[in-house]
């Protein structure tokens, strides 16, 4: 059994307090029996966070930063055919404008729901066809373009932009900045159309942008691929630690808990913790420094959670 874990390691110093004082027994166990066998790391302005990363290598995906096909992957869970085309996700945004920045907001939050997510999808396609772009919808909070463009063009993840300034994180290329441009005349299509007013007088947010991400041709995958467990996602992105130890405890109690035992069992397990700047595979079978000695070094004075989680 393997289980990644998005977002296991605080993003800020509120939440590395709130992490010091966090009890996970269940992993602090695990730990005495695994070793870590793999570790990918880079800076935090990589396009590609740590969990897609890990994700996409058990996938055993080709591509650089930003240049992993999700939206193609999503898009056929969604029944759509992807053919050999490359496809982009396109996920209904509020951007909102601040003092000093442009920052977006968590789509969660936007509480689309299927009529109203069409409704706005159908308002905003011909800016998007006019331009020779083919698109096509698969769920409230997922659109998709397909265009030959997108082979190649590097995006960076929503979860790497939301909170923060969206400047930094739209990219440069040339196809980038014809993106831009969409996202100009959509917001000015939206600004004042009658679906936002309607949202407003129900004290919703406006749907006024659109986050693009996951560009390229489909890729096959590998079989047998790790649970990914994202409850720490949303407490993470929303800067709530108290919530983020309350969904780690629940995450100790169930599933790490599950692979503790199946360790104990003699089973073999692998863990991947996935944070900012980089992810670590542990495993307890054919692990790296196998020998008697760090075995047992391990089991009787493991390393804490918190030194694990400190170095992601």
């Amino acid at each position: 059994m393997h289980l990644l874990i998005p977002f296991a390691a605080p993003l800020s110093e509120a939440g590395r307090q709130a992490a010091a004082t966090l009890p996970l027994p269940h992993l602090q166990a695990l730990l005495g029996r695994c070793a870590e066998v793999q570790r990918d790391s880079a800076d935090a302005w990589n396009f590609s966070p740590p969990h897609e990363r890990a994700l996409a290598l058990a996938l055993g995906w080709q591509g650089g930063a930003g240049l992993l096909p999700w939206a193609a992957r999503a898009a056929r869970a969604d029944g759509i055919d992807t053919a050999d085309l490359a496809w982009g996700l396109l996920t209904p945004a509020h951007w909102h404008l601040g003092t000093e920045q442009v920052s977006l907001i968590d789509p969660a939050g936007l509480m689309l729901d299927d009529s109203a997510s069409r409704a706005f999808f159908e308002a905003v396609s011909p800016l998007f066809t006019s331009e020779g772009y083919a698109l096509h919808y698969g769920h409230a909070s997922r659109w998709y373009l397909a265009h030959e463009s997108l082979a190649g063009l590097p995006t960076a993840s929503i979860d790497r932009a939301i909170g923060r300034n969206v400047d930094a994180w739209l990219g440069a290329a040339p196809e980038a900045r014809r993106m831009r441009r969409l996202q100009s005349e959509v917001q000015m299509l939206l600004y004042t159309h009658p679906l936002n007013d309607e949202r407003a007088a129900r004290g919703l947010l406006p749907v006024n942008s659109f986050w693009l991400s996951g560009c390229g041709v489909a890729q096959p995958e590998a079989p047998n691929l790790p649970t990914v467990d994202e409850r720490l996602r949303g407490p993470a992105l929303a800067d709530n630690w108290p919530a983020w130890c309350q969904a780690w405890a629940t995450l100790d109690e169930g599933p790490i808990a599950g692979l503790q035992r199946r360790a104990e069992q003699g089973e073999p397990v692998a863990l991947t913790l996935c944070g900012e700047n980089a992810w670590v595979r542990l495993e307890n079978h054919g692990a790296a420094g196998g020998g008697w000695w760090p075995r047992l070094r391990r089991r009787f004075s493991p390393p804490t959670p918190l030194s694990v989680l400190e170095t992601l």
